[in-house]
């Protein structure tokens, strides 16, 4: 009977102890971690939640916002989560837990992740962790964030940045001309690219051309037009680059063939709004004593021979609407020599516009004759160096201008010179002038 009682009582409290093994440890048999409940301090708001605090959702199988029990007592039906935390946050809890053991309960306030540089706005986030799952909001906003800035800094439109203004000088009266050059209106040869006129019938002097709405004919009582053009440029001798600053873009340039860097000075000259056209060599009265450089036409050659400089020259750069003369007393007078090189201008697309050194030139007829478009200069500006000379000068611009309608007038490039027609051109449009290019000039008195 004493064994029995042993026996009974051994048996008894091995039931009590185990039940109540299992109250207070329900996930012990299951080989589940305990769950720890960890109660964090009351927000400063006094709203009993740490500020930035979202829903637990470190693992599967979270209750939804909805179902979640008061702060400080678990769920009725909640499952102990499996997951172990990582070691960030444990290290935040300033606590070590064993394996097996996992932090249930309200969580540490969230901090936002920093966006990726390398990550695309629209790209498919990577997967989340337990511990990303949490802040999930907030690295959406962060994401959003960070690509509004990069919107911004695009200058995309809505995105709150100015566009960007266009150079000075390049507006034009009905348009800006096209600074690349055109494909198709450039032909490959053995000493460079030449212009041509498209299949289309496109010419360089139309695609290359400042628009003006004053090309066609002078009407009666209109605004009489003067067109100035600047030459030696892009000579061994010629002044700086910044030689044009501060003259009206309205203003033709002309550059030679023997400089250095051509086609950039002329890209810059079309960049800032000036019309460009190609100053040639030809033989002047007193040649070899006076000469304008390698490849200068001359009477003493044949046909062909004038043709392949020719095209040396022109190949020196591209976006030019035409040709002007450099020297050429003795050249222009001799009409069997003069007369293929008019031609193929013709040919090419391009104008002529005589610089009116030449008093017995016979450009004008052989060009009436061919149906090239060109115009002669009526007044040499600098023909005297002090500034009052060309004041002269240009005041018989002006007179030719009341009287003819339209008229051209040249001057060398430099800087003094620049600085005056720059001060006189200001004060044209009170005068009641307008200023035009050099091809609209060419235009509009072809059509008068």
């Amino acid at each position: 009977m004493k064994a029995l009682a042993v026996t009974s009582g051994i048996v008894f409290w091995t039931l009590v102890l185990g039940t109540a093994w299992l109250a207070f440890f329900p996930g012990s048999q299951s080989g589940e971690p305990v769950a720890i409940l960890q109660i964090e301090p009351a927000s400063p708001d006094g709203s009993g939640a740490p500020s930035g605090d979202s829903a637990d959702t470190s693992g599967p199988e979270a209750a939804e916002p909805s179902d979640a029990a008061p702060e400080g007592a678990p769920a009725a039906d909640a499952e102990p989560t499996t997951p172990a935390a990582p070691s960030g946050q444990t290290a935040k809890r300033n606590m070590d837990l064993p394996p097996g053991f996992a932090v249930t309960g309200p969580s540490a306030p969230a901090q936002a992740p920093v966006a990726e540089p390398q990550a695309a706005p629209g790209e498919a986030a990577p997967s989340e962790t337990p511990d990303q799952q949490g802040a999930a909001p907030a690295a959406e906003e962060t994401a959003a964030a960070a690509s509004n800035v990069k919107t911004a800094a695009l200058g995309t439109p809505g995105a709150g940045t100015a566009a960007k203004p266009a150079p000075v000088g390049t507006n034009t009266e009905t348009g800006s001309p096209s600074l690349a050059p055109v494909p198709e209106l450039v032909e490959e040869s053995q000493y460079g690219p030449l212009p041509k006129v498209a299949a289309d019938g496109r010419r360089p002097l139309d695609v290359y051309a400042r628009p003006s709405r004053y090309a066609s004919a002078a009407p009666t009582g209109g605004p009489p037009r003067i067109a100035v053009l600047i030459t030696g440029l892009g000579l061994p001798d010629s002044p700086p680059g910044d030689v044009l600053k501060g003259l009206p873009a309205t203003m033709s340039v002309s550059y030679g063939a023997y400089g250095r860097s051509l086609q950039d000075l002329v890209t810059k000259a079309r960049a800032e709004g000036h019309e460009v056209l190609l100053q040639i060599p030809l033989e002047p009265n007193d040649y070899p004593k006076e000469d304008p450089g390698p490849h200068t036409l001359l009477t003493s050659l044949p046909p062909e021979e004038n043709l392949k400089r020719l095209q040396w020259l022109m190949s020196r750069y591209t976006g030019y609407v035409g040709i002007t003369n450099q020297m050429g007393a003795k050249f222009e007078a001799a009409q069997d020599s003069l007369l293929p090189v008019l031609e193929e201008m013709k040919r090419r697309g391009l104008l002529f516009v005589d610089d009116g050194s030449v008093q017995q030139s016979a450009a004008g007829q052989i060009a009436g004759t061919i149906g090239l478009d060109y115009s002669v200069v009526s007044v040499q500006i600098d023909a005297g160096a002090s500034p009052a000379d060309i004041a002269k000068q240009l005041a018989r611009l002006e007179a030719l201008a009341k009287e003819h309608g339209t008229v051209i007038g040249v001057a060398k490039a430099k800087p003094a010179t620049v600085k005056q027609l720059a001060e006189w051109a200001a004060k044209l449009e009170a005068k009641g002038f307008v200023l035009v290019p050099v091809s609209t000039a060419v235009r509009s008195q072809r059509q008068s």
